[in-house]
């Protein structure tokens, strides 16, 4: 690695990490990776398209940002919230 390269920056979050490499290239930082090992769990999640109203996005949006977590962790814990809610009401 060049000496006017900067090394990967300590980042506290997915949304530091995605704005780092949305900008920058893995290729100029191959010097600092390390091998990984891990597995997929197929069933572990599930993705699915779901239209969503202008201002219930931005809402979802606005709570994930201040929680600092992803908006697609606050759509599913405010829907796991719900449905637990009217299991339990029955």
């Amino acid at each position: 690695m060049s000496d006017d390269k900067k090394r990967i920056p300590d980042m506290t979050s997915y949304e530091e990490i995605a704005d780092f490499w949305d900008t920058h290239s893995v290729a100029d930082y191959w010097d600092e990776t390390e091998p990984a090992e891990f597995e997929l769990d197929d069933n572990a999640r599930r993705r699915y398209l779901v239209p969503l109203d202008r201002d219930l996005l931005a809402r979802a949006r606005r709570l994930a940002l201040e929680r600092g977590v992803s908006t697609e962790s606050m759509v599913n814990l405010l829907l796991e919230q719900r449905l637990n809610q009217l299991e339990t009401a029955g």
